[in-house]
């Protein structure tokens, strides 16, 4: 396995940003994709996402099986939101381990959700994604979405070796169709997805990202 390269990496937030001032858009519009709202926020943020991320997750759904859908379950999470994320889980590992110093417990949080300043959720980059049947149920890919490293005893990674052949085949086929749709994996994290912001421009070689943190616009 190669090495995985963690969003508190110097590297990430050495990238510049190249906004390119794409609008953030509600994904249920249309109804083309199966859209679950156990992430929903007070703001409805979690539907929104970047049009281009958009467009290249319909992409995937296209590449699927007949009777397999790909279900989002959050995109956009406004800056404020990923602070509280970040920080909460942060407080769990400094509970865990009261001997890490302040840099291995930054480290440690980001395996499971970006620092802030460079989060691709913030950007409207990134999706947390699984795979349904054609009745809306959830397929085996190994662990509950959002299930941290110590949750899961690392399951949770893309790769992990503990995990069921039909999970590691669901995987794949996730996999597979995304990354034919030009998104990237953070590989501790199976479900997330993500194009056109920092880290996706670090694995893919970019010079710069398209996509910084940014604010829903109210229409109107």
């Amino acid at each position: 396995m190669s090495e995985i390269v963690l969003m508190s990496d110097p590297k990430v937030a050495a990238i510049p940003v190249a906004e390119c001032g794409e609008r953030l858009v509600d994904v249920r519009a249309g109804g083309a994709l199966l859209v679950d709202a156990r992430q929903q926020d007070p703001a409805d943020a979690f539907a929104y996402l970047r049009e281009g991320v958009l467009e290249r997750l319909l992409k995937a759904q296209a590449m699927l099986p007949q009777d397999v859908r790909l279900l989002f379950v959050e995109g956009y999470r406004p800056p404020s939101l990923q602070q509280e994320y970040f920080e909460e889980y942060a407080d769990q590992l400094r509970a865990l381990h009261p001997e890490w110093p302040a840099g291995q417990i930054h480290t440690a949080a980001s395996r499971y959700v970006s620092p802030p300043g460079i989060a691709p959720h913030s950007a409207g980059a990134a999706v947390d994604v699984t795979l349904a049947d054609a009745g809306g149920r959830e397929l085996d890919l190994g662990t509950r979405m959002n299930a941290d490293p110590e949750e899961s005893e690392g399951a949770c990674y893309t790769h992990a070796a503990d995990i069921s052949e039909e999970a590691r085949a669901n995987r794949r086929l996730l996999g597979t169709v995304l990354v034919a749709a030009g998104l990237v994996n953070y590989p501790t994290e199976w479900w997330h997805w993500s194009f056109g912001d920092r880290y996706w421009a670090l694995i893919t070689g970019e010079t710069a990202a398209c996509y910084g943190p940014t604010e829903i616009t109210p229409l109107g």
